[in-house]
């Protein structure tokens, strides 16, 4: 299974392409799974929730995390 992460890495750089160049039909809402063992894939389309606190309606978490001081790190363990 060690070409799996190029072969899902090849599809996302196909998408990105796809919607730089505004062609053809991306995977936007929708979830697709690769089934590695009989090389075959399905999409689904994933509705999206209006509640979500990055994307919804009325977001709540509007910037990045500050990982080191949400984990309580101080700048000299983060070096290591």
């Amino acid at each position: 299974m060690g070409v799996l992460p190029g072969t899902i890495g090849l599809v996302q750089a196909t998408e990105t392409v796809k919607m730089i160049l505004g062609q053809g039909i991306p995977l936007v809402g929708k979830l697709l799974m690769y089934d590695a063992l009989s090389t075959s894939f399905n999409t689904f389309k994933v509705r999206r929730d209006t509640n979500c606190p990055v994307c919804g309606d009325n977001p709540t978490i509007t910037e990045l995390i500050d990982y080191q001081a949400f984990c309580s790190m101080d700048h000299s363990e983060a070096a290591d």
